[in-house]
Parts: structure tokens; sequence; C-alpha cells
């Protein structure tokens, strides 16, 4: 039974954020459900136009929209706006999920389907619901978070196997590594889980391997979605 000096506060704030979350959810599915196969980037806000990583998002995301993908990104500056841009040069479907933080997330101006929100869980959950694929650049502790948690749940089969694409070996493969050392050498994640994952520094096998899932499971209509 909740603290009486806790009940008034519950009654005049939680059951309107329940709302809150509800009308986020319904009107990211509503946008989202429509703009057909997509696959989500990730990669730090923090980077520049002039690295060499940001070069290489804005030509995978093209080739990406080429082949008509939807683009996904958190809707900041850095990588995300990086590959909004990418995609909006080729004249494809460009999303941004934006989300204001204090420091550094501000929306970028590539995004041509943007869409807000005040709560990172349910903008992460728009993120895997509606991708087929999840390519994670260079970046910082929230790229971080998001490529854990879509191995977990690849790796746990709540969602399917999507291809899940590490960009950048200099970046990666010391992670990698210890993976292989400390978590599958300690019976922590099991012998081929770490088989969930490619690494690459070719953006035109990235986009194969997405092509070649594609093909595999059919048309957009019939990719299997998440947390259906």
């Amino acid at each position: 039974m909740l603290n009486n000096h806790l009940q008034p506060s519950f009654i005049r704030e939680d059951p309107w954020r329940i709302f809150r979350i509800m009308a986020e959810f319904v009107d990211s599915f509503e946008i989202l459900s429509r703009v057909g196969s997509a696959v989500t980037v990730f990669g730090s806000a923090r980077m520049k136009p002039s690295n060499p990583y940001y070069k290489q998002t804005v030509e995978l995301a093209r080739m990406l929209a080429r082949h008509n993908f939807a683009v996904i990104t958190g809707g900041g500056p850095g990588i995300m706006e990086a590959a909004n841009k990418g995609a909006r040069q080729a004249k494809g479907r460009s999303v941004g999920l934006n989300i204001e933080l204090p420091f550094e997330q501000k929306a970028n101006r590539y995004a041509n389907i943007p869409i807000h929100f005040h709560y990172f869980f349910s903008r992460k959950v728009c993120f895997v619901k509606y991708s087929i694929a999840f390519i994670f650049m260079p970046g910082g502790f929230g790229t971080l978070d998001e490529f854990f948690e879509v191995l977990t749940l690849v790796q746990t089969q709540r969602i399917p196997e999507y291809p899940m694409i590490l960009f950048g070996r200099k970046h990666w493969e010391g992670l990698l590594k210890w993976m292989k050392e400390r978590l599958e050498g300690n019976g922590y994640i099991s012998p081929g889980d770490l088989n969930l994952v490619t690494l690459t520094d070719d953006p035109q096998e990235a986009v194969d391997l997405i092509l070649d899932y594609e093909r595999r499971v059919g048309p957009p209509e019939m990719v299997p979605k998440a947390f259906a």
C-alpha cells in the first residue's frame, strides 16, 4: 500500500503521465506504420561533419534510400544528422525520432518525417518496432545502450534475428574482443551469440547484408514485426 504522503502526488500526476505516454505511442505508431521497410542508424551526436565516419554515414544512408529503405535515426546532430542527410539527398524517407536533451540533442534539419518524444522508453520502442536492420556507427553511452538492448532482444528471441551491423572496425573490435574473452569465455553468453553481429568498414557490405535479409524474409509486408 502506498504511503499516505505519496497518494496525492499519484492522483494528481501519474494518471495524466500515462495518457501522455499513450499519446506518444499512438502518434508515433500511426506515422511509422506507413514508412515501409526501414533501417535504424545509431551513432554519436558529437560526430563532426569532417569526420570520415560522418561522411560514410551519409553515403550509407544514401545507398539505403536508393534501395527504398526508410532511414530512422534519433533525429539529432552528428551521425544522426549524417544518416538523415544521406536519406534526404536520395529523396528517401528520412525519419528523425527526436528527444530534447539539455546538452547536445537538437533536431537536425534533414529529417523529412520528424517525430518528437518526451520519454526515452517510448522512443526506444519505435527504433526497434519498425526496423528490419540496425547499423551502429561509433558512439558513446547512448549508442552502447541501444546496441546492447537490441542485441539482448535478438539473443533472447524477443524480436527476429535482424541484421545488426557494427560499422568501424577500429572503434568496435576491442569491445568484441572483450566480449569474446570475458562474456563468452566465462559462460555469461552462449557460444555463437557474437555471430549475431557483423563487423565491417564497407558501406556496400552493410547494404548487401540488409538486402539479403529482405530477400530471405520476403516483401516488407511479410517482414516479422518486433513486439507484435
